[in-house]
């Protein structure tokens, strides 16, 4: 028994051994670019790397382990050793093939090799083959026939025996556990996010997390998701949607836009608020008594109340707000590496002036691709879930939304001013769940999300008032913004319909002029514009910003557009709002007071959608 189980872990750690071969590869292929990086730093890759190399070996061990399980349960089946020796072998010459065509293709587009490669190649074979001319062939000939000779010279561990036999009581339930844990292996572990390419990122130098990652799981996962060049938002010829959506964004004078603020280059503290819909807020119509706090703190600030949430997920609304990139509907450019690098950001723009950027959040980063996205795109500190005690983590998320307030306020006594601090809250977040006892009673799920989003205004609340302690309070703007909104506590809202995405946005703090503190900015508006919002504040150019409008400007007209799996919205700058269903080719929702004649509306919509899918494809 023990002799079958040592044969089964030998194979699977030959392909965790190869795998470290093929990263150490990269690492010395791409020397020149490490310079100056210490060595630790390169050492972590391996660890970081080895859970996704775990999970690739595992795809490769489903073949050979149901044969040797059914070698080993059936004695008068017969598998010769061979196939064995044989799959492995191939196995190995199509992965080293791909590592030195991974090593070409980064080094001349900087991202790993993907679905998109292959596509490239295929669909223009002599423009592909021009671009691999400056490779250089004789080093990756040597690379490609050293790691094909060293998996075959590894492939003789394969096999070395026979299953040895045993009684059939005791095989059976190893075996079934043999293959619970290749599942699990494949999964990544048993926690929340399923295995994806955050596991393997954990440094701010980008090379460090693209050699982390392993290259064939990389490749598997783009080959399995599916086409990405066909675009299924096409209504109108490109110069003609780029024309429409032009009307949407006109030149306007920066002279136009209001100076609300008293500080030029104030600290930015974002919080961006999880499921905090619209409806909680009881100054935007929604019910009473759920925020509080909020409330009295809009007597001294300023509340956007016609925002909408760009989509409907947390992914989509974070880089929403710190990209300015609508969402794409059934696409997530969060989740798709070689495209979010590409992305400005807040983090990106505010750096340049001297900000200090960090990220808080009390759940796994690695969800939903959160963590390289973040990296990715300038996030020059990075605190989840992983730098709090395990004691703090007492929820289905991770730590709750006082504990990470908390570490922002430990953390600001040491940080170089001016900082831009986010914070994405997680409480409110199914299944909502409290440290503390609940404000509304029963387990009705509505008076759950009662209960946490009051929870929600609470800790925000309370963490303001703390701020006002310290020296840099009277120097910081807040901003507060939801990632999205949400059919809840009403639980009337159909995903189609504008109500669900509209959410609040407000800005508090001494900075705000005393003759802004109060008031109310009517424009209709989306979370892509809480970028050129601010940075027309502190009078920088937003034009890496091409989806986002300065609310300030006078010269601006308001408009917003939501998407969701296939469909999308818009709300023109009356506030009327239409939403398009592209499988049924059917406007599905209209609000009231909506103008049927309103045709406008709906060719703002579809060239919008056309025009940010087009983008997101062109990354």
């Amino acid at each position: 028994m023990i002799k079958n189980l040592r044969a089964v872990l030998r194979y699977f750690l030959i392909w965790i051994l190869f795998f470290f071969l093929e990263r150490l590869v990269f690492l010395l292929f791409f020397a020149s670019k490490l310079n100056g990086v210490p060595f630790g730093e390169m050492v972590k890759g391996v660890f970081y790397g080895m859970w996704m190399d775990v999970s690739t070996a595992g795809y490769f061990s489903v073949l050979p382990l149901l044969g040797f399980i059914v070698w080993w349960l059936i004695p008068s089946v017969t598998i010769k050793k061979q196939w064995i020796c044989i799959y492995f072998r191939t196995l190995i010459i199509l992965s080293s093939l791909i590592t030195v065509i991974n090593l070409n293709i980064y080094r001349e587009w900087g991202s790993k090799v993907s679905r998109r490669a292959f596509e490239f190649l295929l669909a223009s074979p002599g423009e592909a083959l021009a671009s691999s001319i400056s490779s250089p062939l004789l080093l990756s000939s040597i690379i490609l026939i050293a790691l094909i000779a060293t998996g075959f010279w590894l492939s003789k561990f394969v096999v070395n025996n026979s299953p040895k036999q045993g009684k059939f009581k005791y095989k059976l339930p190893v075996a079934l556990l043999l293959m619970g844990l290749n599942f699990l292996a494949i999964r990544g572990g048993w926690q929340l996010a399923p295995m994806n390419e955050s596991m393997a990122y954990y440094s701010s130098t980008p090379i460090l997390n693209h050699a982390a990652v392993n290259t064939e799981w990389a490749l598997l996962h783009s080959l399995m998701s599916g086409s990405g060049n066909k675009n299924p938002f096409e209504f109108y010829k490109k110069e003609e949607a780029e024309a429409i959506v032009h009307e949407l964004y006109p030149q306007v004078s920066s002279d136009s836009t209001q100076s609300i603020l008293s500080v030029k280059h104030p600290n930015i503290v974002l919080v961006i608020m999880e499921s905090y819909t619209a409806d909680v807020v009881e100054s935007l119509d929604g019910e009473k008594g759920l925020n509080p706090g909020i409330e009295r703190m809009l007597k001294q600030g300023i509340l956007f109340d016609r925002i909408y949430a760009s989509g409907d997920r947390t992914d989509k609304g974070v880089v929403s707000v710190l990209s300015a990139f609508p969402t794409q509907g059934m696409k997530s450019i969060m989740k798709e590496n070689t495209k979010q690098a590409k992305l400005p950001s807040l983090f990106k723009s505010l750096k340049a002036l001297g900000y200090q950027g960090t990220y808080y959040y009390g759940g796994e980063t690695e969800f939903a691709n959160m963590k390289s996205y973040l990296l990715n795109t300038g996030c020059q500190e990075l605190i989840d879930k992983s730098n709090f005690e395990e004691k703090d983590m007492n929820s289905k998320w991770g730590a709750y939304d006082d504990v990470v307030y908390k570490r922002v306020l430990d953390d600001s006594q040491n940080k170089k001013q001016p900082f831009f601090s986010t914070l994405l809250t997680l409480t409110n977040h199914e299944p909502f769940e409290l440290p503390v006892k609940a404000k509304f009673k029963g387990d009705a799920v509505e008076n759950k999300f009662r209960s946490t989003a009051y929870y929600t205004d609470s800790c925000l609340t309370a963490f303001i008032n703390t701020a006002k302690k310290y020296p840099w309070y009277k120097n910081t703007l807040f901003v507060a913004v939801a990632d999205h909104g949400h059919r809840l506590p009403k639980n009337i809202y159909e995903i189609y319909d504008a109500h669900r995405y509209r959410i609040p946005l407000f800005f508090f703090g001494e900075v705000i002029k005393p003759e802004y503190r109060g008031t109310r900015v009517s424009k209709v508006g989306s979370q892509t514009d809480i970028a050129a919002t601010l940075l027309g504040q502190i009078g920088v150019t937003h034009s890496m910003f091409p989806w986002s409008k300065d609310l300030f400007n006078s010269e601006v007209k308001g408009h917003a557009f939501y998407s969701w799996e296939n469909g999308f919205g818009f709300v023109n700058a009356e506030n009327k709002a239409l939403t398009y269903d592209n499988t049924s080719k059917s406007v599905v929702y209209t609000s009231d007071g909506f103008k049927d004649n309103d045709s406008s509306s709906l060719r703002h919509a579809k060239a919008y959608m056309q025009r940010v899918f087009a983008e997101f494809l062109s990354y």
